[in-house]
């Protein structure tokens, strides 16, 4: 049957191609639709990892016998390991390319993960999490251009789809984490989350191993191109603008990287939640940052990119001082809930823009400003919930989704155009 060199086509794969606008006639089109969905799986496993590890930081915490400065500065190592490694991955990416890149790191981020609950002092986990930060900076870099590649060949502004797999990952993974949390140790949680992720990427691996990075379907006249798709001649202006775009993902990323690792501690620490509950408001906060980003390119055309940044970021605002000031424990979900909705696509908008001015380039700067706001913000919050309080602390997270929306709201001509 199958001797006849015809491979078998499954019957519901021609249905879900017209779904997604592939044609089976066109080979680059449905090459471009497989590349599409194993590089979302990678979103999807960076988010879902690094959300398996963020929900059990209390228990880790309370294992290490850390306090809030001694956990931030700990913190710092997944900051530090992964702005090394960032500065570090464009190049491996230019020298084996950005999906080779991509598999490796999607194989580590899932094995150092494991670490992180092996450790019993607060300078033990500093040092793992420096292992487990280098994979997970090295996975955003590659896969975001991976993305780009992607979405300059497919024309398209698909960006906040591939961030709304990040999300999704990371609803799923903190939902998981607060399903288990009162009945497995962290070290098996975790090992389980690291037999998910190798899974994923050994089914993920083999599409972007075949496929070379695709090349855009027009060229920009006003700006040479090398064979990787970087600009070599950015002028002054642009470096500044590409500049100030990255501070939006900055500030908003801050917030992201901030729920991330205080929401289930402020939950069970200030608000005297069940465990199970505390982990579910990275859950709600990811959520709904997955609703928004998933509409994300309809609330694009209908708004605009000013508009969008500058309600997206006012809105987070306001979620962000519910939810670390709200005195009940549903009350503090809605708030994250808001402020998920409010920030959902100010990142991919901030990182389209980039892109538009100044390339992959511009990109990968904007990129890596964008990671280092959500890596560097956790223990800037660890050493404020010490001078203050937690609650306290978090709402410096509303602080800089208003700087965000105010710079959105004066760069409004560039983004529009």
């Amino acid at each position: 049957m199958f001797g006849s060199g015809v491979r078998p086509t499954l019957p519901f794969v021609p249905l879900l191609n017209k779904l997604r606008g592939v044609s089976v006639d066109d080979p680059r089109a449905a090459s471009l639709a497989r590349l599409r969905l194993a590089i979302t799986a990678f979103f999807a496993l960076d988010g879902f990892v690094f959300a398996g590890w963020v929900v059990r930081i209390p228990a880790v915490k309370a294992q290490t016998g850390a306090s809030a400065s001694a956990l931030g500065l700990a913190l710092l190592g997944v900051s530090a390991g992964a702005v090394i490694t960032m500065m570090l991955t464009g190049r491996l990416c230019r020298r084996f390319g950005s999906h080779a890149v991509t598999v490796a790191c999607g194989v580590l981020l899932p094995l150092t993960v494991i670490l992180p609950p092996l450790t019993h002092s607060p300078v033990a986990l500093g040092l793992v999490l420096l292992a487990f930060g280098a994979a997970y900076g090295g996975i955003n870099v590659a896969m975001n251009s991976a993305a780009v590649d992607l979405v300059g060949a497919l024309g398209r502004p698909v960006m906040p789809s591939f961030h709304a797999a990040f999300s999704l990952g990371g609803m799923v993974g903190s939902g998981l984490g607060g399903l288990v949390a009162g009945h497995l140790s962290p070290t098996k949680h975790l090992i389980g989350i690291a037999v998910i992720g190798l899974v994923v990427t050994a089914c993920a691996a083999p599409t972007l191993l075949r496929h070379p990075a695709p090349r855009p379907v027009d060229r920009t006249p006003a700006a040479e191109t090398t064979g990787t798709g970087a600009r070599t001649r950015i002028d002054g202006r642009t470096r500044l603008l590409v500049l100030v775009f990255g501070l939006i993902a900055l500030c908003t990323a801050y917030g992201e990287g901030a729920l991330a690792d205080w929401s289930a501690l402020h939950m069970e620490q200030d608000l005297h939640a069940h465990p199970g509950v505390a982990a579910a408001s990275y859950s709600c906060f990811a959520f709904a940052m997955t609703i928004g980003r998933l509409t994300g390119t309809a609330l694009l055309e209908r708004l605009g990119r000013t508009r969008t940044l500058v309600a997206g970021g006012l809105t987070g605002a306001a979620g962000m001082l519910l939810g670390s000031l709200a005195p009940t424990v549903w009350l503090a979900l809605l708030g994250f809930a808001i402020t998920g909705i409010g920030l959902a696509n100010l990142f991919p908008v901030a990182i389209e823009r980039a892109g538009a001015l100044a390339g992959p380039t511009g990109v990968a700067a904007a990129s890596t400003l964008g990671y280092g706001g959500m890596l560097l913000g956790p223990p800037a919050i660890g050493f404020m919930a010490d001078w203050f309080s937690l609650s306290a602390a978090l709402t410096s997270v509303a602080l800089l989704a208003a700087v965000a929306a105010t710079i959105g709201f004066a760069t409004r001509r560039v983004a529009t155009t």
